[in-house]
């Protein structure tokens, strides 16, 4: 893969008041009769009917590499104003976009720069003349990406979570101060919606107008970085929104197959990309080096992997993070050198084969929908689950640690009960106040309770635990499996959740269980142990496992059942044994190999570890 050259591509102010426009379009030349031309208007005038935009034409040439290339430059600041109130030749935001005229089709409006660094309202791309590059704060220059072991991800939606990227940045502190240390944002790409998830990406180079500015995510990953927080993008590279330029041009021009676009492994979503053309995997090994370059972003979550999934030695998503991982080895970036490996967040959405994922390829972490399977058929009885979740606890099947060509590289497996793509899980407990409408339906707060040892597990389970905004005080919304009212329903986090009783219980789990496993290395790292007996626990509700990390040890007891039990355990050190979520229940004096009963409370669990002189 080789990097576009993005110094002649999109808009780019190259002295006062002067912008180029470069564009690649294979398959589209002058000498077919093509007329490609930009509409260009300021920001403050797009909306008022007597100030149109101004046309400026692009000159046509090949590129030895890509193809047909079409560019101009615009000296906006001596261009005659095209009314006399209007503001152009000020300097701040021009959007604009292209047009083709085509002697078979006509005009072909509204197309979009895939090559945008900014954009504004729906589908225009942007331009801010004037721009002032960001200042990094002297801390960035010494930040470093957790290790993958140590990380605790938080997801959010930065339109449900904060607001905006400003309402986002008001919140890190207090995500610091949970104890999480990596924030995975959902897709900051534009959409040409104003309410939308973000998953059919238009423009890839910048942040979406709805949340802000360049310089706003900026700002954003340097707090969060200052306050030990990593930030990684939520991309989407296996398909797109049919408005995506690349996409749209084409079928505009009746063309039979399309340079960009086109069937590759899987049509799950949107318009597919076609990883087997070069441009394709040029624009998106471009688009990550970019994020990186420009952000600072610390990796990505790549979104809906089957869609460009072709083998671990194929031309897309094994390609793509394999360059991507070379590109961040080189060194360019300190940020991602450690001890143990390169520090690289590459994190596949691989749900169908999330285990051959991260054996095969240079993700180091991956999605897998195993445990909140499991959690879920516990939550609703079905035989058998029990033994399930324990088995995906442990990451049963995943690999720890690859070595590519000398160089080790750890890997590993998100554990989650809730994420952006499914119901709050305290909705498996009942769901109210849907007026006969779904889509408001919630669920039962009064079932909080309920959700504890499923907290506790996957607090202290293998792997790298993912909460959801609002989960850790017991948000409780309902999302439709299929439909488009999974996308279009604003969800904000409601933050007077916090205060309630429900939700400061919770949190007050959620504190503790962060604090432990930042504070133990054995539920970062350790080996996993599921006791899998069925007449001992699993018959009764309960499940018992262990983390262990050279000398230290620890058991996990939890009771998913309405009531108190106790069940028999012989502890394999002698010595002491605190209890860590409440220090209520300490063992002192323990010989090993004795049996002791626990008393486990109802939906709820014990944590101990062996003291250590």
């Amino acid at each position: 893969m080789n990097l576009l050259p993005l110094n002649r591509l999109g808009a780019r102010e190259t002295a006062r008041g002067v912008v180029e426009f470069g564009i690649f379009l294979p398959w589209v030349s002058a000498d077919q009769g093509n007329r490609l031309r930009v509409k260009v208007i300021h920001e403050r005038d797009q909306f008022l009917q007597a100030i149109p935009p101004l046309e400026f034409e692009l000159q046509h040439s090949v590129d030895a590499v890509y193809g047909d290339y079409w560019s101009t430059t615009v000296d906006i600041a001596h261009t005659p104003a095209p009314h006399p109130h209007s503001a152009w030749g000020q300097d701040g935001r021009y959007v604009y976009r292209y047009c083709l005229d085509n002697p078979n089709v006509g005009r072909i409006d509204w197309i979009i720069d895939p090559f945008a660094r900014e954009f504004g309202v729906g589908k225009l791309s942007a331009i801010t003349l004037g721009y002032q590059a960001y200042a990094w704060s002297p801390a960035e220059a010494g930040w470093r990406t957790p290790a993958l072991d140590d990380l605790i991800v938080y997801e959010l939606m930065l339109s449900e979570f904060g607001g905006s990227l400003d309402g986002a940045r008001d919140k890190l502190d207090y995500l610091a101060d949970l104890g999480v240390n990596c924030l995975e944002v959902m897709p900051l790409s534009n959409v040409s919606a104003t309410v939308d998830w973000g998953f059919l990406p238009i423009g890839y180079f910048g942040v979406d107008e709805r949340f802000g500015k360049r310089s706003d995510f900026q700002s954003f990953v340097d707090a969060a970085h200052q306050r030990g927080l990593a930030v990684i993008a939520d991309s989407v590279y296996g398909h797109t929104a049919p408005e995506f330029p690349y996409a749209y041009l084409y079928r505009c021009l009746r063309y039979q197959e399309n340079p960009f676009m086109g069937p590759f492994a899987q049509d799950l979503f949107g318009e597919s990309t076609d990883f087997s053309r070069t441009i394709t995997q040029d624009f998106f090994y471009t688009v990550n080096h970019h994020w990186l370059d420009c952000y600072h972003i610390d990796g990505f979550r790549y979104d809906c992997v089957p869609n460009y999934w072709d083998g671990c030695t194929g031309q897309g998503y094994a390609n793509l993070v394999y360059h991507t991982y070379q590109l961040a080895a080189a060194g360019s970036w300190p940020r991602f050198a450690g001890s143990e490996g390169l520090r690289l967040i590459q994190m596949a959405e691989q749900l169908e084969a999330p285990e051959e994922v991260i054996a095969t390829t240079y993700s180091n972490l991956t999605w897998q929908n195993g445990t909140l399977g499991e959690a879920d058929a516990v939550a609703h009885g079905q035989p058998g689950a029990l033994e399930g979740l324990g088995q995906r606890l442990g990451l049963m099947g995943y690999v720890g640690e690859v070595d590519y060509n000398g160089q080790r590289m750890a890997k590993s497996a998100l554990q989650y009960i809730e994420n952006h793509d499914h119901s709050r899980f305290v909705c498996n407990f009942g769901i109210v106040g849907h007026d006969d409408n779904i889509l408001l339906g919630e669920g039962n707060r009064d079932n909080w309770f309920k959700v504890q040892p499923y907290l506790i597990a996957l607090l202290t389970a293998k792997g790298v635990p993912l909460l959801w905004q609002g989960q850790e005080f017991a948000e409780n919304y309902f999302l439709p499996d299929g439909g488009i009212g999974r996308v279009v329903i604003l969800r904000p986090v409601r933050w007077d959740y916090f205060y309630d009783a429900i939700g400061g219980s919770t949190i007050h789990l959620v504190r503790a269980l962060i604090a432990l496993r930042r504070r133990l290395a054995q539920f970062r790292s350790g080996d996993h142990y599921f006791h899998n007996d069925y007449d001992a626990y699993l018959s009764r509700g309960a499940l018992l496992y262990t983390r262990s990390l050279g000398d230290a040890w620890s058991l996990v007891a939890l009771n998913f059942t309405g009531a108190d039990i106790e069940v028999p355990y012989a502890f394999p050190h002698d010595g002491d044994y605190h209890e860590e979520l409440h220090g209520q229940d300490n063992l002192n004096g323990v010989r090993a190999g004795g049996q002791i009963m626990l008393r486990l409370p109802s939906n709820y669990g014990r944590v101990w570890s062996l003291v250590l002189a």
